[in-house]
């Protein structure tokens, strides 16, 4: 009786998988018959919670991701430094102390903290580390500071940009750089009414603006072109006429950035400084001798967030800067090299050790900003599958947007190309992992969108 309840059971299964494999099969088909999909790519992959093959769409054909690639850097960032991970920034001196004097040098220093000076956190926005750094100062009884202000941002190497990430990207806000000392998540805000900047969300240090905006249509059509280090941003493209745009940058120099910052909060209480801001990338460009910060002389030690937090944002707003700093802690840490290679070589042997074929996963950064990520879509659901079997994939699953159906996905655009990957409950209450990616439709936006979604459904 027994056995044959089992056979009745996998047989209900069986029948169950096939019915909704012939719907994704009607779905799929309907997506790439379509005008747009005439000269796309697809890779799908479903399966249930258990990994049980559901249904399969060229599902080991690797594609660009865009910002599904997140899935890969989150898991295994969350494994290797573990949930509690935190970055550190520092201040300490150089010199001596007589009286209220510093003879010597005030030093800001960090390990890449991401979050440094970030508006997503309670407790941990720009006046936060403002006060803390002015109590750590004054607590020494300083008033005045002989020498400069260095900002050591020399923990990671001088690379801040993975090689292939789009020109186009590089000056707008999803494309900042990663720096030793990273300062405001190294974006700032510009309002814009028309072609005339109203405002920006603080001072902007050391950059000219070629303003080659022009008004038209009803939306945020504008691009700033920059570089790190450079003092020259470009903006163009379209903007509405008639009401004021916030359009977000990626800041060139935030070492400097916080530098200068951090050298107003000390004039303005009270703390006389005679020297200037120096930044060690700086003194690196200009082939002079780095200036180590005095870990004998720390006086305050400024922690980040713990890494679940970080993730949560990295996986719920799609924060490339994250990714990135992420890959550069993972390769510094394990490999004793923070360059891009180094951690992106990292993440693809970890998820290789965990039974996936590397030949499916050929990242290049760990975002998915970059065109030259391909990554099958079964590689996506079995690193899913893998997370939902770690004690740490209640903060992984935290992070994954909810959508109008209760799917918990995470979501990748970039040019012509569009993935989704996650988990779902459907009605009948049974768990499904899915990823889709689909590159070089070519339709418009809004109708390849509601066609993949019409697939999920």
């Amino acid at each position: 009786m027994k056995k044959t309840l089992a056979v009745l059971t996998l047989s209900t299964q069986v029948i169950f998988a096939q019915n909704i494999a012939q719907k994704l099969e009607k779905a799929t088909k309907d997506l790439m018959e379509s005008s747009g999909a005439i000269a796309s790519n697809l890779s799908f992959y479903v399966s249930d919670e258990n990994g049980n093959f559901i249904y399969d769409y060229q599902g080991n054909k690797g594609l660009s991701t865009a910002s599904t690639q997140k899935i890969f850097t989150a898991g295994a960032a969350l494994e290797t430094l573990g949930k509690n991970y935190t970055y550190k920034t520092t201040s300490g001196y150089s010199g001596t102390i007589s009286g209220s004097t510093l003879n010597g040098n005030l030093f800001i220093s960090s390990n890449g903290d991401p979050t440094l000076g970030s508006w997503r956190y309670d407790n941990y926005k720009p006046e936060s580390f403002k006060k803390k750094l002015i109590e750590a100062v004054k607590t020494l009884g300083i008033g005045k500071i002989s020498g400069d202000l260095i900002i050591d941002d020399s923990y990671f190497d001088a690379q801040t940009i993975p090689g292939g990430w789009p020109w186009d990207d590089l000056g707008n806000y999803y494309g900042a750089g990663v720096w030793g000392v990273n300062w405001r998540e190294n974006q700032f805000d510009i309002n814009i009414n028309g072609t005339d900047f109203k405002s920006f969300s603080y001072p902007l240090e050391g950059v000219k603006w070629m303003n080659e905006l022009k008004t038209g249509g009803s939306s945020d059509q504008s691009l700033i072109f920059t570089a790190p280090h450079s003092d020259v941003a470009l903006i163009n493209g379209t903007l509405p006429s008639g009401k004021t745009v916030t359009v977000s940058g990626a800041t060139p120099n935030p070492p400097l950035q916080l530098g200068v910052e951090a050298m107003k909060w000390l004039k303005e209480s009270g703390i006389h400084i005679s020297g200037k801001v120096i930044t060690n990338s700086q003194l690196q460009i200009e082939g002079k001798q780095i200036l180590n910060f005095p870990k004998n002389h720390t006086i305050l030690t400024y922690e980040s967030p713990t890494l679940d937090k970080i993730v949560y944002w990295f996986l719920r707003k799609s924060i490339n800067l994250y990714g990135e700093t992420l890959i550069k802690t993972l390769g510094k840490e394990k490999k004793g090299n923070s360059n891009f290679k180094s951690g992106v070589a990292f993440i693809k042997e970890f998820w290789k050790s965990k039974g996936i074929n590397g030949n499916m996963i050929n990242f290049a950064d760990g975002s998915g900003l970059s065109p030259q990520n391909y990554v099958a879509a079964k590689a996506e659901v079995q690193a899913l599958l893998y997370a939902k079997k770690q004690s740490w994939f209640e903060a992984y699953y935290d992070g994954f947007p909810t959508q109008d159906n209760g799917m918990k996905m995470k979501s990748g655009t970039m040019r012509d190309t569009k993935s989704f990957a996650g988990y779902h409950i459907a009605k009948d209450g049974k768990k499904y992992v899915f990823s889709i990616i689909i590159n070089n439709y070519q339709g418009s936006g809004s109708s390849e969108l509601q066609k993949i979604l019409n697939v999920l459904k």
